[in-house]
C-alpha cells in the first residue's frame, strides 16, 4: 500500500485491526512516516473544524447555489496514537476555534527535491515539500534539495549531516553539499569543523568525512574560505579548490593487527588486517606519493580529459595461509562504503564497479607502502590487464550512497579463491561508469586502517570434511 493512502486510509479509520496495529507500530518507528502522518492529521482536523465555516462562505459567494453544505462525514473509527499526539490537536483545535491562529514563523527552508532518499537521526521533518526551521537533519542514502529562504539552494549528498542556523548559514557536520546562490543570497556561509566558506556568488561544493577533512570546489563564481583558527581569507574562483587533510592516518602509523573470525554455518572471516593482508589505491597523477597505509581506499573514473589525472584504483589482498584453498566451498568479497571527502555525488550517475582477481601469483607480492599508478598490480595504464587478471563480479552503487556493507560472491570468485597455491590471493577494483563533471565523487571504501568501519573482507566456506 502507498504511503499516502495508508495515512488516509488510517485517518478515517479505513485499517483493519491488524492493519492500524502495523500502522502504529511504524510510525513510533520511522520518522517520515510520523511526520507525514501528523502533517495530513492535521489538515484534516482542520477542515472538520472549519466546516461550517466554509459552507457559509460558499453560500454568501453563490446565493444561487446551495444554502448549507454538509461538513465532512466524521471516521468510522478514531485510535490516536497517544496523550501527547491528542493534546497538541486539542490544542490546535481550540486555538482554530477562537479564530486568533497566530502566523506560523516563516520556514528557514523547504526540501524541495528528493531522491531515493532514507533519512535517520534528523531533529526536523524529512517528507518532501516539508517547511523547516533551525536544527539538524540528516540523510542516510539518496539526494535532497533544500531551498532556503534566502534563494540558496543546497544539495545534500548521502550520508549528510547538516545543522540549519538560519536562512544564510548552516553547518555541515559530515558528508556532501553542493550550493546554488542566486545573487540575492550573497554571503551565504557553510561552516564545517576545519573551514568557513562565504558566497560571492556561485556555485561550489563542500565535503567534511568523519575523519575530519574537507574539501572545496568552486564550479562557477567564487568563495572566501576562512580555516577554523584565524588567519586570512582565501579567495577560490572557478575550477580552483582547498582540501584540509586532517583526518589521514600518521604516515609510518601501524595497522590494527586483525585476525581470522569463525563464523556460524561455517564460514570463516579473513580481513585485510590478517596475517600479511594488505590495502590500498594508486591515482593516476600520484607526483611520486603512495596510497597505501590509509584510512581509506579510494575508486574514481572519468572520461573527461580534465578529471583523468584524478583516475584511481583499489587493491586488496588477503592471507589464505591458515586455509585449504582447494577445500573453497563458496566465497564473498565483503566491502564498507564509507565517504571519502573528495568530490560530489551529484556529479555522477548510478555507479557500476568490477572487481578483478590478479591472476598472476607472481604479482601477488606488491607493497601497499609504495603503491604508485605506474606499478599498480596486475593493471596497465588503461585498466585491469586480461592477461593477468580475471573479472570475478560486479556491483553498484546509486548516487547519494550505497546503505550498508557490499558483497561480491558467486562461482567465479570462488574457483579463483581454489586456484590459490601461494596462500595470497589480490584483487583489484575499478569503477567502470564514468562523471558529469571533473568533480564528480571518488569513492570512498573503509581500509584496514579506518579506525571504526569494517575493513575488507573475504569469507569463505570449506567443504564438509566426511
Amino acid at each position: 500500500m502507498e504511503t499516502d493512502q495508508w495515512i488516509d486510509r488510517a485517518i478515517e479509520g479505513l485499517l483493519t485491526t491488524a492493519e492500524w496495529e502495523a500502522f502504529q507500530l511504524e510510525v513510533v518507528r520511522n520518522p517520515v512516516l510520523r511526520a507525514s502522518y501528523v502533517e495530513r492529521l492535521w489538515v484534516h482536523q482542520t477542515l472538520r473544524a472549519s466546516a461550517a465555516d466554509l459552507a457559509g462562505a460558499f453560500a454568501k459567494a453563490d446565493a444561487s447555489g446551495p444554502a448549507h453544505a454538509s461538513p465532512p462525514a466524521s471516521p468510522t473509527k478514531w485510535k490516536p496514537l497517544g496523550l501527547s499526539l491528542a493534546a497538541c490537536l486539542a490544542v490546535a483545535l481550540s486555538v482554530l476555534a477562537f479564530r486568533k491562529t497566530p502566523e506560523p514563523a516563516a520556514p528557514l527552508a523547504v526540501i524541495v527535491q528528493a531522491e531515493n532518499c532514507k533519512w535517520a537521526g534528523s531533529e526536523l521533518p524529512t517528507a518532501l515539500h516539508s517547511r523547516i526551521g533551525a536544527g539538524t537533519i540528516s540523510l542516510v542514502e539518496g539526494l535532497a534539495t533544500l531551498a532556503f529562504a534566502s534563494g540558496a539552494k543546497v544539495t545534500l549528498e548521502a550520508p549528510a549531516t547538516v545543522q540549519i542556523l538560519d536562512s544564510m548559514h548552516c553547518r555541515l557536520i559530515e558528508g556532501a553539499v553542493t550550493a546554488e546562490v542566486p545573487e540575492p543570497a550573497h554571503g551565504f556561509t557553510i561552516d564545517t569543523a576545519d573551514l568557513k566558506i562565504v558566497d560571492l556568488g556561485t556555485r561550489f561544493g563542500v565535503t567534511s568525512s568523519a575523519l575530519g577533512n574537507s574539501q572545496v570546489r568552486v564550479f562557477e563564481g567564487e568563495v572566501d574560505v576562512l580555516r577554523r583558527g584565524g588567519g586570512e581569507a582565501r579567495r577560490l574562483t572557478r575550477g580552483k579548490g582547498m582540501h584540509v587533510n586532517s583526518g589521514s592516518t600518521p604516515a609510518g602509523q601501524e595497522p590494527v593487527q586483525g585476525q581470522q573470525v569463525f563464523e556460524s554455518g561455517g564460514w570463516t572471516a579473513i580481513p585485510t588486517s590478517f596475517g600479511s593482508g594488505k590495502d590500498g589505491y594508486t591515482r593516476r597523477n600520484d607526483d611520486g606519493s603512495a596510497f597505501g597505509r590509509q584510512p581509506l581506499f579510494i575508486v574514481k573514473h572519468t572520461d573527461l580529459r580534465e578529471g583523468r589525472n584524478n583516475e584511481r584504483r583499489g587493491f586488496l589482498g588477503f592471507d589464505l595461509s591458515q586455509v585449504t584453498a582447494a577445500e573453497v566451498e563458496e566465497a564473498q568479497l565483503v566491502l564498507s562504503p564509507v565517504s571519502s571527502g573528495f568530490g560530489f555525488s551529484s556529479l555522477v550517475p548510478d555507479s557500476r564497479f568490477a572487481v578483478y582477481g590478479i591472476t598472476d601469483e607472481s604479482v601477488d607480492g606488491w607493497d601497499e607502502s609504495a603503491l604508485k599508478w605506474a606499478q599498480s598490480p596486475g593493471c596497465t595504464d588503461e585498466g585491469p590487464s586480461p592477461a593477468l587478471t580475471r573479472k570475478l563480479g560486479e556491483f553498484s552503487i546509486p548516487r547519494g550512497g550505497a546503505g550498508g556493507g557490499i558483497v561480491i560472491e558467486g562461482g567465479a570468485l570462488a574457483e579463483f579463491v581454489r586456484r590459490d597455491t601461494n596462500g595470497l590471493v589480490s584483487f583489484v577494483v575499478v569503477r567502470e561508469t564514468g562523471e558529469f563533471d571533473p568533480n564528480g565523487l571518488a569513492h570512498g571504501f573503509a581500509s584496514k586502517e579506518h579506525p571504526s568501519a569494517r575493513p575488507p573482507t573475504l569469507r569463505i566456506k570449506l567443504h564438509p570434511r566426511p
